[in-house]
């Protein structure tokens, strides 16, 4: 994907309301497409009925792929994901809807969003175009911790991101449990009970959400310190850890839920967000 690609679609974006709007609610489709069908393999894991499929981005993609026009729904939750990546890239450059959207800190949360959804785009377009490999996520993560742990200052780094997502997990977590996500959106036109089953949603579904991401950048933060890359762990190998708790594989599978109900709350959004 060249930049000259993504600047022309941050530039189209930027010249017409309709245009931003159609590539964002199509993005967060696509988002909710992937957390709904990692949810439910989680579940299944927790169920002890997984099958042997991964919990993550990939085992999602080889779900979807196996269902009726697969291929062609594969190639469209990737471009809804470049269509993500734009919208957050349209931000950066032109602010975000909504109070203080211009502000020089929403503008690099943009920025590192932007980032995170063109890498998981291209691992989407990289599946649909038969040239994703077979390597799970967890072996992924394995292998780039292992080369950043090879870089000087390498161990700082590995550390530095861990401790970025475990921070990163905990504030989606509170600001979910606060709400704050209602100033983003408009529900103006729903009956209150509607609008508590959103809420539930996007709570729900938010602290599920950080939890993962504080629990996988909890275990970078373990490798960077034991410079020991097999400490590093994806989503799967994450949510499977769940399990070794107390509360058991029913941790699990409720974080599952939480992660299917925020595949969910992004449908929501998709409809009644402001963007």
């Amino acid at each position: 994907m060249s930049a000259t690609v993504a600047d022309e679609g941050v530039r189209a974006v930027s010249r017409g309301g309709a245009a931003r709007e159609v590539t964002a609610r199509s993005g967060l489709v696509a988002r909710g497409v992937l957390y709904a069908l990692t949810g439910l393999l989680a579940v299944r894991v927790g169920l002890g009925t997984g099958g042997g499929r991964e919990a993550d981005r990939q085992g999602a993609l080889q779900e979807l792929a196996g269902k009726p026009l697969g291929p062609f729904l594969v190639w469209a939750v990737g471009v809804g994901l470049v269509c993500m990546m734009v919208w957050r890239l349209s931000e950066v450059a032109f602010g975000a809807a909504g109070p203080k959207g211009d502000a020089a800190t929403k503008r690099l949360a943009s920025a590192a969003r932007a980032v995170f959804y063109a890498v998981a785009a291209y691992s989407v377009l990289s599946f649909a175009a038969g040239s994703g490999g077979t390597r799970s996520g967890d072996e992924q993560s394995r292998d780039v911790t292992a080369k950043v742990l090879g870089w000087p200052g390498g161990q700082w780094l590995v550390g530095a991101v861990g401790a970025a997502l475990v921070v990163g997990g905990v504030v989606t977590a509170v600001l979910a449990v606060r709400r704050t996500f209602r100033k983003h959106m408009n529900l103006s036109g729903l009956s209150p009970q509607w609008r508590r089953a959103v809420e539930l949603l996007g709570v729900a579904g938010g602290v599920a959400r950080g939890t993962v991401f504080a629990a996988a950048g909890g275990f970078a933060v373990h490798a960077a310190v034991r410079y020991d890359p097999s400490q590093a762990k994806g989503m799967d190998d994450t949510l499977r850890t769940l399990t070794q708790t107390p509360a058991g594989p029913w941790l699990l599978v409720a974080v599952a839920i939480g992660l299917m109900l925020f595949g969910a709350f992004s449908w929501a959004m998709a409809r009644w967000r402001e963007v």
